[in-house]
């Protein structure tokens, strides 16, 4: 007599009714945050920026859900903090990361007064005692700078190693990391370009202790020929990016 039979039925409408539940979590989420995004409070600046830069398909690519603990790394200033704030909504915390050479501003104060869920760090993220607290963390557009050094600061993959082993130390185990930057090719002054090689990223990520899960195209531009200063106005804001999904393992 086969046992299983009877628990057959039983498990189907469990797994039902458990991606019934997903599904209906995501379309929460999409629907708070289109809210958000078109709210009258936010700038008209950040609002202009969203077509580009695809902010509700990126979240879910990197699979961060309602109630998330989310480190903004390098939030400058804070277009992706609104944007995971809504992701997240009011029982989930953003950490707005900032270096301490980027003193805090009026306008980053209003903005997470704002938006209520959200906590300015503007320390190293090594000294931010956030070890092992955050289900998920975004770079978006700065890891090139730490690779290529800034602010007097020395690159190189060390550098950009020593960055992400700090991500990596600040994630719970099974947290993301989700990566976005100004794609740069073989043979370009990348550091003049203020872009990098997308390998260059995947390496130090592996050399990080993160797992590479999954890159998508949704913010590529094939019309960019990666040979332009990513601020120059033919190009800005709508340059050939690549996105990551790295992972930490459990």
């Amino acid at each position: 007599m086969n046992h299983l039979k009877p628990l057959r039925p039983m498990l189907a409408l469990v797994l039902v009714s458990a991606l019934l539940l997903s599904a209906c979590a995501q379309d929460d989420q999409v629907t708070r945050m289109q809210a958000a995004l078109a709210s009258p409070e936010r700038s008209a600046e950040n609002k202009a920026r969203d077509e580009a830069r695809k902010p509700i398909e990126s979240v879910q690519f990197f699979g961060i859900e309602t109630g998330d603990n989310v480190i903004d790394l390098i939030a400058a200033g804070g277009w992706f903090t609104e944007v995971l704030s809504a992701a997240v909504g009011p029982s989930g915390t953003v950490y707005a990361h900032n270096p301490p050479f980027l003193v805090q501003q009026e306008a980053e104060t209003a903005l997470h007064a704002r938006l209520g869920n959200v906590e300015a760090v503007h320390v190293a993220l090594a000294e931010a005692g956030l070890v092992g607290t955050a289900d998920a963390a975004v770079t978006a557009l700065n890891l090139h700078d730490i690779y290529n050094g800034y602010n007097g600061t020395p690159g190189g993959e060390a550098a950009a190693v020593g960055f992400l082993t700090a991500v990596h130390a600040a994630l719970k185990p099974g947290g993301v990391l989700g990566v976005i930057d100004h794609i740069g090719i073989e043979g370009q002054d990348n550091t003049a370009l203020h872009r990098m090689l997308t390998q260059q990223a995947r390496d130090a990520l592996i050399k990080a202790g993160f797992t590479i899960e999954a890159e998508s195209e949704i913010l590529a531009n094939p019309a960019d020929d990666h040979t332009k200063m990513v601020f120059d106005p033919t190009i800005r804001g709508t340059t050939d990016q690549f996105v990551i999904r790295a992972r930490k393992p459990q």
